[in-house]
């Protein structure tokens, strides 16, 4: 969420960032609005003001004028009708700041749609094939680890099923980047809840704006989480972090849940884009100063995944129109997938600036005594699943239909191939 004052002092700045991400805003509204608060604000403390001084006034005498209390009788109906009507336009106010993406850093490149977003760098040889790669979804049938018939008389459309060595590599996979940002990079694991509060998919930006595209149990109000950055996102909320705790670096699984309305028609084939998928998360409460610093050190520890798994990979600056709603910058990394024949985007790792923790309301004290702060949080896979699946599968595929194993998860499966 942005700050009030922000809009306040310069509401230039933020029509022209949200210019940049081809959004709108209506900021003359909640400027107008806001501007009303403040003189029912006014004009509450005021009253208040006045009742308390008859009340004193009363209070030293004995004689009790009937008309001043009849008058204060109305003083304290008029400060009740204030009160409701102040409460109704700050929930305006709160529901529009909500709805409101987070402003791009500076350093963001200026661009229309993801066509604009910048490489950065590419790492690794794409390999050189003597026969025609196979896609997953054809080496997952031939080998009887992927079941899409059965997947869809489970669940749906958009639902599969692994089996087998499929299954055991997807937890391979899982166990061997937990374990590696835990001894490598220091993050601490959390498990958290697959389910949550509504209060969380506010304070990470889910909620009020993509309430569409969330499963949702509606006699709990409970939500299923679309990425373990939203308990990740809560687990400080409405606390103040005592000096010296940031940061805070947490890695976390979870299976993940998304109706993905907003991809209607895309990527119906294979396994790239489910309603439910496995994920590894990168999740940093750092301080403001640092931020920048802190996702570039995120990227590196989410993109040495690939390298351990012997994959080629890129990174991707993401332009101004391509950002997440709650990034301020973001790096995609994509890794190939010669039988798809194209680029899968395995993480994307920003930094939300203060954005997150002002709707979460996650402060630090920077130092003993001195004025808590809105912390900064960064986010990024390390990585997703299937897509990182897809690219070994079809990274390692060999001539004879089977899939070799990468050394880095030989020591999780026990095997050196898939046949």
């Amino acid at each position: 969420m942005l700050n009030i004052q922000l809009l306040r002092q310069n509401p230039e700045i933020v029509q022209e960032a949200l210019a940049k991400r081809n959004d709108d805003a209506p900021i003359n509204e909640i400027l107008r609005l806001d501007k009303e608060e403040r003189n029912l604000l006014q004009r509450i403390e005021g009253l208040r003001a006045r009742r308390n001084e008859v009340s004193r006034e009363l209070e030293r005498t004995k004689e009790k004028p009937p008309d001043l209390i009849a008058d204060m009788r109305h003083v304290g109906e008029l400060i009740r009708t204030l009160e409701q009507n102040e409460a109704q336009v700050s929930e305006q106010i709160r529901d529009m700041l909500l709805r409101m993406p987070n402003i791009p850093r500076l350093s963001v490149p200026h661009g229309k749609d993801g066509s604009d977003n910048v490489l950065v760098r590419s790492r690794g040889e794409c390999r050189q094939f003597d026969f025609e790669p196979r896609p997953h979804w054809e080496l997952g049938e031939n080998l009887g680890i992927v079941d899409f018939e059965r997947g869809v008389k489970l669940s749906g459309s958009r639902f599969y099923l692994l089996k087998g060595w499929g299954a055991r590599m997807q937890r391979a996979l899982i166990n061997f980047m937990l374990d590696f940002h835990i001894k490598e990079h220091g993050y601490t694991e959390i498990y958290p809840p697959f389910m949550v509060k509504r209060e969380c998919m506010v304070g990470s930006g889910n909620l009020p704006k993509f309430a569409d595209n969330l499963y949702h149990d509606q006699e709990d109000d409970l939500w299923f989480v679309p990425t373990s950055e939203v308990p990740l996102t809560n687990l400080y909320r409405g606390e103040i972090l005592p000096p010296g705790t940031l940061p805070i670096y947490h890695v976390a699984f979870t299976t993940c849940f998304r109706r993905e309305k907003m991809s209607a028609g895309k990527d119906t084939r294979g396994i790239k884009r489910g309603h439910q998928f496995d994920k590894v998360e990168l999740y940093k409460f750092v301080e403001p100063d640092t931020s920048d610093e802190e996702l570039e050190k995120m990227v590196e520890d989410a993109a040495a995944v690939c390298s351990k798994l012997g994959l080629p990979y890129r990174i991707v600056e993401l332009c101004t129109a391509d950002l997440g709603f709650a990034s301020a910058k973001s790096y995609d990394i994509e890794v190939w997938a010669p039988g798809c024949g194209e680029w899968l985007e395995v993480s994307s790792c920003s930094n939300c600036t203060d954005f997150q923790s002002r709707r979460a309301n996650v402060r630090y004290r920077p130092e003993p005594g001195a004025k808590p702060e809105f912390a900064h949080t960064l986010n990024g896979s390390g990585m997703a699943l299937p897509r990182i699946l897809i690219s070994v599968l079809e990274n390692y595929q060999q001539s004879n239909g089977s899939v070799a194993v990468p050394e880095a998860l030989r020591t999780y499966m026990g095997v050196d191939a898939i046949t």
